[in-house]
C-alpha cells in the first residue's frame, strides 16, 4: 500500500458530501474515483474533489487495481451487496451507517470481511467524540466499578426527514431505508452505549415503535412515509446487564435525558457530560474540561488525530498507525437490537436472539 490511501467514492449524494470534504482535509487520503447512478452527481464530485475516474457503475471502481478502499454512501438496502462485492474484490470498506438494511445482511458483510481479511469500518461519529472517549476511559479504568445498566436516547422535536423539511423521501421509505428513527439516528446512540459497555452479548429484546404525530398532508403523500418516528425498548444482555432506549424523530417534549452508563461505584452521563460517584457518604457530581482533555490527547498522548474523527481513524488504521476500532462488531450488535425491536413490535412480546436470527430476512436490493 502506498503512502496515501487511494479511495473510491460509491454514491456521491447528500451524505457523501460530508465524507468527501473530510477526506479532502486528510493528508494521507486521496480520492481517485467517483461513482453515482446520476452522472451529474459523479461529475460534480470529481470537479470538486478529484480528478479521478467518473462512472455510473461501481464495478468499474472495484476493478481498479490502484484503489485501496471504497467508501459506500448509498441507501441502507444497498450497503450489504456493494460492501460484500467490494470486500471480495480486495478492497477495504468504509460504510455509512446503519451497517445494512437487516441483521442477516449485516452478517453477510461481517462474514465477507473475515473471509477476505479486508477491513470493514462503519461510520459511527459518536464513538469519536470527546465525551465518548472520556466516558470510555472512566469505565476502562474501573471508576464506575461493575457496569450493569445503561440508557440510550436520541431526540428531535420535529426532525422527520423530508416530511419536516429536509432530506429526501428515500429516508422514510422502508423499501430503501428499512427503518426510521432507529436506523437513522438510533444507531449512533445505541452503538455508543454498546461500545462503552464493552459490546455485551444480547440475549432478549422488547420494544415498541410508533408513527403518530401529524404531518403536512402533501409531504405525507409524496413521501410515502411507512417507517417509525419513535421507538423504545429494553435489551437484556449476558452477565445480568441491561439497556433501555428511546429514539425520536418527532416528540412533543422539549428534550430527553441524555444517554448514560451506571456502575456499582459510579455513573457517567455522556451528554451533557458528567461523572457521578460517592466518597464515603458524600455524593460527588463532577463535570470535566473536555476541551483540555482533547488538547492533551492531541499534543501529549499524541493519538488524538487517529481517534478523534471516524475517517481519520480509518485512514490511520489502513496505514498501520493504529488498530481499527471494533465498529463492525458493534454495528452488528446494533443491528440485532434494532431488528429485535421491530420483531417485538410485530409479535407484541419480548423476543430472543434466536427468534431475531430466524426472522431476519435480507432487504438487499439488486445491484
Amino acid at each position: 500500500m502506498s503512502d496515501k490511501i487511494k479511495i473510491g467514492i460509491i454514491g456521491c449524494g447528500q451524505i457523501a458530501q460530508h465524507h468527501m470534504r473530510t477526506y479532502k482535509g486528510i493528508a494521507d487520503a486521496e480520492m481517485v474515483a467517483f461513482c453515482d447512478i446520476d452522472p451529474a452527481a459523479a461529475e460534480k464530485a470529481n470537479a470538486e474533489f478529484g480528478p479521478g475516474l467518473v462512472t455510473t457503475d461501481f464495478r468499474e471502481v472495484l476493478a481498479r487495481e490502484d484503489i485501496d478502499a471504497v467508501d459506500v454512501c448509498l441507501h441502507n438496502n444497498f450497503h450489504s451487496p456493494v460492501t460484500v462485492a467490494a470486500l471480495n474484490a480486495g478492497k477495504h470498506v468504509y460504510c455509512e451507517k446503519p451497517m445494512a438494511g437487516s441483521y442477516v445482511d449485516a452478517v453477510a458483510m461481517m462474514d465477507a470481511s473475515k473471509a477476505t481479511g479486508k477491513k470493514l469500518h462503519i461510520q459511527f461519529v459518536t464513538l469519536h467524540s470527546n465525551e465518548a472517549r472520556a466516558a470510555k476511559q472512566l469505565i476502562d479504568e474501573g471508576h464506575l466499578g461493575e457496569v450493569y445498566h445503561a440508557r440510550s436516547t436520541g431526540f428531535r422535536r420535529r426532525g422527520r426527514p423530508y416530511v419536516d423539511g429536509y432530506g429526501t423521501p428515500s429516508f422514510v421509505q422502508k423499501a430503501k431505508a428499512s427503518g426510521g428513527a432507529l436506523y437513522d439516528m438510533g444507531v449512533y446512540h445505541i452503538s455508543q452505549i454498546l461500545w462503552l459497555m464493552g459490546n455485551p452479548r444480547v440475549e432478549r429484546i422488547s420494544g415498541k415503535t410508533y408513527q403518530r404525530i401529524a404531518m403536512d398532508a402533501k409531504r405525507k403523500e409524496i413521501s410515502g412515509m411507512d417507517v417509525e418516528e419513535f421507538a423504545t425498548g429494553l435489551v437484556r444482555f449476558a452477565g445480568d446487564k441491561s439497556m433501555d432506549l428511546t429514539e425520536a424523530w418527532a416528540a412533543n417534549l422539549d428534550s430527553f435525558e441524555g444517554s448514560y452508563v451506571l456502575g456499582d461505584k459510579g455513573g457517567v452521563r455522556v451528554s451533557p457530560f458528567g461523572f457521578f460517584t460517592n466518597v464515603g457518604n458524600i455524593p460527588i457530581n463532577c463535570t470535566a474540561e473536555l476541551g483540555t482533555a482533547r488538547y492533551i490527547w492531541d499534543n501529549v498522548v499524541g493519538d488524538g488525530a487517529m481517534y478523534g474523527e471516524s475517517q481519520a481513524h480509518w485512514i490511520a488504521a489502513l496505514l498501520g498507525k493504529c488498530e481499527l476500532m471494533n465498529t463492525a462488531e458493534v454495528a452488528l450488535q446494533t443491528m440485532l437490537v434494532s431488528d429485535g425491536i421491530y420483531l417485538s413490535q410485530k409479535l407484541g412480546r419480548e423476543v430472543t436472539v434466536d427468534e431475531v436470527l430466524a426472522a431476519s430476512v435480507s432487504t438487499a436490493l439488486p445491484v
